[in-house]
């Protein structure tokens, strides 16, 4: 047997909200950079990433090269 609701239901926000007439720039893709490639290298030097980087670069150049 289904519960039944009683009582005003409540309104949901939007998932998106409509756009305000003051649009936010959009970062520079040099800021993102800049943001991601320290956590890149930390990660590449914990878990030894680079071995594992140049063993799938050599596949996908071998895969290429047939």
């Amino acid at each position: 047997m289904a519960p039944q609701l009683t009582g005003t239901p409540r309104r949901r926000r939007p998932a998106f909200p409509q756009s305000r007439s003051t649009e936010q720039p959009t970062r520079h893709p040099a800021v993102a950079l800049a943001m991601a490639l320290p956590c890149a290298v930390l990660l590449v030097i914990l878990f030894g990433g680079w071995d594992q980087m140049a063993n799938q670069a050599q596949a996908v150049a071998d895969l290429i090269s047939r």
